[in-house]
């Protein structure tokens, strides 16, 4: 029996539910809507990556979603290493208003 294989089989399936259950629990939001949300609620304050992961999974985004922004220039890194939300994601927020 493969112990480590197991847990980690085991920590995947956790988050998949985890991922169904948040998103079972909006289901009139567009993504968009969570989006905006998310934005709003980050505000400009820094987060660590905890932080964001939580931030995003309460909007019923995946905790990884984090990566996926800053690659596309929502979230930076700043030098105190905590995630901080780029102009471009504030601009997206107030163009939608």
């Amino acid at each position: 029996m493969d112990v480590p294989k197991l847990q980690s089989s085991l920590r995947l399936i956790a988050r998949g539910l985890e991922e169904l259950a948040a998103a079972l629990g909006e289901p009139e939001s567009s993504e968009d809507e969570r989006t905006a949300r998310v934005i709003e609620e980050w505000g400009r304050r820094g987060l660590t990556q905890k932080e964001a992961s939580a931030l995003f999974q309460r909007h019923g985004f995946a905790p990884q979603t984090t990566g996926g922004w800053a690659r596309g220039d929502w979230v930076e890194i700043g030098d105190d290493g905590l995630r901080y939300l780029t102009a471009r994601s504030h601009a997206w927020l107030e163009e939608r208003s």
